[in-house]
């Protein structure tokens, strides 16, 4: 069987960086108010002229030159999103012309905030099955455009980033172990952007007005609890497949969605913290970017190395859950 693992990771951030004392400003909020629920100070947000396509070319220009690779030569292009330049064409064919990837195919993957890991498990099986020799897989998002900034209880959550890693098969014992995902239809309105699919009317000015185009996210402390759950069991579901337990980990990289539910998932796993990476302070919740990006941090700061385990867990809309156990 081949082993697929990770030959280079990236990650963008765009430069404007809206703090909580800059929300206080906009909303009836504090920056004690926001910390001690969400554990976020700042967060980034793209430019007027940034789309999503246009924070996945710098990552994965990054990610390209950290697996010493040029855009040519990248196969296959899967870009995991909820906010792509336009439903149609997808991100990722807006990414492939940017890059100059002409030998790419090109797909978007939706899963909300687990989408890197559902793009990861599809592209290593594209892989192993010999259809395509290299993947580029990337997570971006610009979720501060689908805020409703008079709603204090979203608008302080989220931020734009994207990350990218470069998949190819590898030898020895490194590479991608195992991938797990699930989902939960049934319960998928806990999180959920109403407006601009077939479900609704086209947009209009009674859509605009009811706010429809809006994020809403409902029953945030039954969503919580929900959370943590599905977190705890993607991170032992993933050790007991592969016969190790947590104490073989060396890092745990979960979706920074709330720093309460990482100390919930952390708590209830009978982990440290210090064995959790943890970035939401600066970067808020950017969705399905997220995992990427804290994993590029981990990996250019040395917290990763060689040969070390890593797990990539994640928890989001529709419902949404997955871990990835990789040997680096």
């Amino acid at each position: 069987m081949k082993r697929i693992g990770i030959v280079g990771t990236g990650s963008y951030l765009p430069e404007k960086v809206l703090t909580n004392y800059d929300l206080e400003k906009i909303v009836d909020t504090s920056d004690e108010w926001i910390y001690t629920r969400t554990g976020i100070k700042e967060r980034r947000v793209a430019a007027p002229d940034q789309a999503a396509s246009d924070l996945a070319k710098i990552a994965s220009e990054r990610a390209l030159e950290a697996a010493g690779m040029k855009p040519e030569e990248i196969e296959l292009i899967i870009m995991a999103t909820i906010t792509p330049d336009t439903h149609c064409p997808a991100g990722a064919n807006w990414l492939e012309a940017k890059l100059g990837a002409v030998n790419a195919v090109s797909m978007d993957i939706t899963a909300a905030c687990t989408g890197f890991i559902f793009a990861l498990s599809v592209a290593e099986q594209y892989l192993k099955n010999g259809t395509f020799r290299n993947a580029l897989v990337v997570a971006s998002e610009v979720m501060t455009r689908t805020v409703d900034w008079t709603d204090r209880t979203s608008c302080i959550l989220w931020g734009d980033g994207a990350g990218a890693v470069v998949l190819k098969e590898v030898d020895g014992d490194s590479g991608i172990l195992s991938i797990h995902i699930h989902t939960d239809g049934a319960n998928g309105d806990s999180l959920l952007l109403p407006g601009g699919g077939s479900k609704t009317t086209p947009i209009s000015h009674e859509s605009v007005d009811r706010k429809l185009h809006f994020l809403r996210m409902i029953e945030a402390n039954h969503s919580f609890k929900v959370a943590v759950k599905r977190f705890s069991e993607a991170c032992e579901e993933a050790v007991a497949h592969n016969g190790i337990t947590l104490d073989d980990v060396k890092v745990i990289i979960p979706h920074q969605a709330n720093l309460r539910i990482i100390q919930g998932m952390a708590k209830k796993l009978g982990v440290p913290m210090e064995k959790v990476f943890v970035n939401i302070e600066r970067y808020g919740n950017m969705s399905s970017a997220t995992v990427p990006v804290a994993l590029d941090e981990a990996v250019r700061r040395g917290i990763v190395r060689k040969g070390d385990l890593v797990l990539l867990t994640a928890f989001g809309g529709g419902l949404t859950w997955g871990s990835a156990l990789i040997r680096w």
